[in-house]
């Protein structure tokens, strides 16, 4: 019997996920260096080391690129804050660690410059801005709120409105530093230490008003 070497499969256009990823990590370098207008189709093309036909297999635009690359980050970084809420450990402990992932995100190099970007292009596609702040802000509204909805059911906390809370809880997480990251007071991402410091006491207050006695 014939003995025949059977070939990888190839995937179909637009379907490699190696190729897709490649593209994302190409177009995350350009877009972060020289910012969403100023970053062009063939700058990206290089850097992901594709041409500029393969590119448009996987994506019809440069908004396109660049709204699916949001989103890839969004997915990675909502998994491991997702994982965070779901230990088993002290309400406290748990929520305090959970915060101070959420600052670090907040003020990290790479969201700081894209939101940067996002308010830069907003003005002439609102679209845009309001589908960052449903997958962003609004998507890690739900999550806190359902966990807080879970800690209300359990008994552990005593809260009216979980969607207020989830808010104050967002934005105590940073104490004002995410603002000055945005705009350049302070370098970012800042210090450890520093959002260690704020997302603690935000956890601590957030507690004091909401523990049930």
């Amino acid at each position: 019997m014939e003995n025949k070497t059977i070939k990888p499969r190839r995937h179909a256009a637009g379907r490699d996920p190696a190729k897709r990823e490649a593209i994302l990590i190409g177009a995350a370098q350009v877009f972060l260096d020289r910012g969403f207008d100023a970053a062009s189709v063939n700058d990206i093309c290089r850097a992901a080391d594709v041409s500029k036909s393969t590119l448009y297999v996987y994506f019809d635009s440069k908004d396109d690129l660049f709204e699916s690359l949001i989103e890839h980050e969004r997915d990675r970084v909502f998994a491991g804050l997702s994982e965070c809420l779901r230990e088993e450990r002290p309400l406290r402990d748990k929520l305090k660690d959970f915060v101070f992932i959420l600052a670090k995100i907040l003020c990290s190099d790479e969201v700081i410059r894209s939101q940067r970007a996002i308010i830069g292009m907003v003005e002439r596609m609102p679209e845009l801005g309001i589908r960052y702040y449903d997958g962003g802000a609004m998507r890690m509204r739900l999550l806190i709120s359902q966990f807080l909805d879970s800690e209300v059911a359990n008994g552990t906390l005593e809260i009216e409105d979980t969607t207020l809370a989830a808010y104050q809880l967002i934005e105590l997480s940073t104490g004002g530093v995410w603002r000055q990251c945005l705009f350049s007071k302070v370098k970012y991402p800042p210090p450890a230490e520093i959002l260690r410091k704020s997302s603690s006491s935000a956890v601590d207050l957030f507690l004091a008003g909401y523990t049930k006695r």
